[in-house]
């Protein structure tokens, strides 16, 4: 990896980690669902400009129904969870949740679309859970006001990521990332539509919520997913990868600079066990059994 594409990893981290702040500010008064419209409504119509092909908009035509299903998988559903979570949840805390979407991508991927898990995988899954329940064991309550279903909202995230990497990897990895990025977008854009504009707040909006809801559009939607792109053009799919790692710490910092959240002792610890699990699970450390003499 280049000194520019560490430069852009690190910027792609500090972009998806403010996501979480953005969402945090921004939900209470636009709600989940249109707040998501916000965010791809605008980020389609930055993006669309990259289908101005005719090779473009034909691939997107003869793939619309694949395009469809990979906006409601990898976009609609799992922002639209991560959107009611952080009504709730601190923005630190939810990043560090959905870090273990490689997790459900391995599990997703061995239980449905064949992909082999290799033995020191298995450790690294098991870390990860244990990570996420030391992360969440005194906040698993079920009651009313409990955090419980709100944690299980970023788990159903994490799931659906799972789901669509694989999905996508399987059957589309074959088109443009352009087709994949724009075509995705509008089509979760048209999906959310209807929904949100129905769900439309009847109070005015304050400047805040709105600066917050364009600030996740454009730098953590169109911006990041550029970036994203770009990175697995230039450093490989591996190498982007990392980013996995750095969004959990991006967005801890950010919520600690500019939400006065707490980093407890117990969110340092089950954030450490969780991205050494995440770690192991994805290859990035890798175990080495001791020859035998």
């Amino acid at each position: 990896m280049t000194p520019a594409d560490s430069l852009r990893l690190i910027l792609l981290s500090s972009l998806w980690g403010m996501s979480f702040i953005f969402m945090r500010v921004a939900v209470p008064e636009f709600g989940p669902v249109p707040l998501i419209l916000v965010r791809m409504g605008i980020g389609a119509l930055l993006l669309i400009p990259l289908l101005l092909s005719l090779r473009y908009l034909k691939l997107v035509w003869e793939y619309k129904g694949s395009l469809l299903l990979l906006g409601l998988v990898n976009h609609v559903l799992p922002f639209v969870l991560l959107a009611i979570a952080t009504i709730r949840l601190e923005a630190g805390f939810t990043s560090l949740i959905n870090a273990t979407t490689p997790i459900f991508t391995a599990l997703i991927g061995a239980l449905f679309f064949t992909t082999p898990v290799q033995r020191q995988q298995y450790l690294g899954l098991a870390l990860a859970f244990i990570g996420v329940y030391v992360l969440s064991a005194n906040r698993l309550d079920f009651a009313l006001g409990g955090d419980g279903w709100f944690i299980l909202a970023v788990l159903g995230a994490t799931l659906c990521y799972g789901v669509a990497s694989n999905y996508s990897k399987t059957y589309l990895a074959h088109l443009p990332v352009r087709v994949l990025a724009a075509g995705s977008t509008a089509m979760s854009a048209l999906l959310l539509l209807i929904p949100g504009l129905w769900l439309w707040p009847a109070e005015p909006i304050s400047g805040l919520a709105w600066a917050n809801g364009l600030g996740l559009a454009i730098f953590s939607t169109t911006l990041a997913f550029l970036l994203y792109f770009g990175l697995i053009s230039s450093a490989g799919a591996t190498a982007t990868s990392t980013v996995t790692f750095l969004v959990p710490v991006s967005a801890l910092l950010w919520g600690f600079l500019l939400l006065d959240e707490r980093l407890s002792l117990q969110i340092m610890v089950g954030m450490a066990i969780t991205l050494v699990g995440t770690a192991v699970a994805t290859g990035m450390i890798r175990l080495r059994r001791r020859a035998v003499v």
